[in-house]
């Protein structure tokens, strides 16, 4: 749950300095809340019942309750945080928020991960498309970003600099936290304690 806190702050955060552009994904939710109403998180949750759906139809599979759970509750802490959060008016401002936004969403990343608790939906739908196209995990997820970028730029989503900067900073980081989250897990429930030197090894 920690982790999709995290992920969300980051989200609201990258939001609020939207000026540098946004995540693909917030690119399509921002724009169709901009044409159709609703919140930015409801429609980050109604995109992602929409994937479930296309995702179940074409691995004629259920999927873990943690997908549910990473829809639904990402969506609520975005609107939360975004209702939180004050507007970002100064350009220095708004590249400081959004640097920390992909931080934190590289870092939220990877302690959902290690929680291994079902990939999101957006993550299933990249894998059926692996699995059913043949492409590889790069190429899948290249490709839907740049697809869903393309959607929310033409509904009149934040497209920039910032956009780019996410399709190829977030995994880096999001690598860095995962190695570190398994280690403390596994510390956790192995209930030891940990110092900075063991997780830094």
């Amino acid at each position: 749950m920690m982790g999709l806190i995290v992920i969300a702050l980051g989200v609201s955060l990258t939001i609020k300095g939207q000026t540098f552009g946004v995540g693909s994904w917030d690119v399509l939710h921002i724009g169709l809340f901009k044409n159709f109403g609703f919140s930015i998180g409801s429609w980050s949750i109604i995109t992602g019942l929409i994937i479930i759906g296309v995702t179940a139809i074409g691995t004629r599979q259920l999927p873990k309750i943690g997908t549910f759970i990473n829809m639904v509750c990402i969506g609520i802490f975005i609107d939360f945080f975004n209702w939180l959060l004050p507007d970002v008016d100064h350009l220095a401002l708004q590249f400081f928020s959004f640097l920390i936004g992909i931080i934190l969403i590289g870092l939220g990343g990877g302690m959902y991960i290690s929680a291994n608790l079902g990939a999101g939906p957006r993550d299933s739908l990249m894998l059926l498309a692996v699995d059913k196209l043949g492409l590889s995990i790069t190429k899948a997820r290249t490709i839907m970003e740049i697809a869903v970028a393309v959607a929310g730029w033409l509904l009149g989503g934040p497209v920039g600099l910032g956009t780019v900067l996410m399709a190829f900073g977030l995994g880096p980081i999001v690598q860095f936290s995962l190695a570190y989250s398994r280690k403390l897990l596994l510390k956790c429930i192995g209930e030891e304690q940990v110092t900075f030197s063991e997780l830094t090894k």
